[in-house]
């Protein structure tokens, strides 16, 4: 898919929610993604807000870049972007409506069949059928951090290519190789569908 970015908040800021489960590595995938925009001489801000934390426990992660100081400390309540890791979670991730944004969602779905509010567009991925293929954790959560990064790149355009990779060998806590493998297969392979106001936007027409 070629991107369609448009993916600036207020000013140069880009503010971006993480959904995804313990275990899932929902916090590496915010950090892999900061690593990427630091490569690139961006500023980050990159922290977890995990809830009850254990395993398979809802946990959400929050991620801001900016070519500007970031002197924000709060939660990322009205996101630019938001990337799920578990698709059970889409039923409950709140997409603003004023916004037009990217969801990219781990999912094997058609990301047409995803319902978002117009405006949004969507990215899906089978990041579960990517780490199985590639022996990446294993169990009933599998690690999908890496190929969602590497979705997420790839439709925003808030990173690229070059980074994102260097990112991912940096912070994979093992299998790097792998992993590398893995986020370089979702750059690829990410499927992408925009509704009418956004194509609308990107096109250069008033919705």
């Amino acid at each position: 898919m070629d991107h369609v970015g448009g993916g600036r908040g207020l000013g140069d800021l880009v503010e971006i929610r993480l959904h995804g489960r313990g275990g899932q590595g929902t916090v590496v995938a915010s950090l892999m993604l900061a690593r990427a925009a630091m490569l690139e001489g961006r500023g980050v801000q990159a922290f977890p807000d995990f809830g009850v934390e254990r395993r398979g426990a809802p946990v959400t992660a929050f991620l801001r870049l900016s070519d500007h100081p970031i002197r924000l400390r709060c939660k990322v309540y009205e996101p630019d972007h938001v990337l799920v890791l578990d698709p059970h979670l889409l039923a409950t991730v709140d997409l603003p409506p004023h916004k037009s944004g990217w969801l990219v969602a781990n999912t094997p779905l058609d990301p047409a069949s995803v319902g978002v509010p117009d405006g949004w567009r969507v990215a899906t991925l089978d990041a579960t059928r990517i780490v199985r293929s590639r022996g990446i954790g294993g169990g009933a959560l599998p690690v999908v951090n890496s190929p969602m990064a590497g979705a997420f790149a790839r439709a925003t355009g808030l990173v690229g290519l070059a980074a994102l990779l260097e990112a991912v060998r940096e912070s994979a806590p093992a299998a790097a190789d792998a992993n590398v493998e893995a986020a370089r297969e979702a750059w690829e392979s990410v499927r992408a569908a925009v509704t009418r106001r956004a194509a609308d936007t990107v096109a250069g027409v008033s919705p």
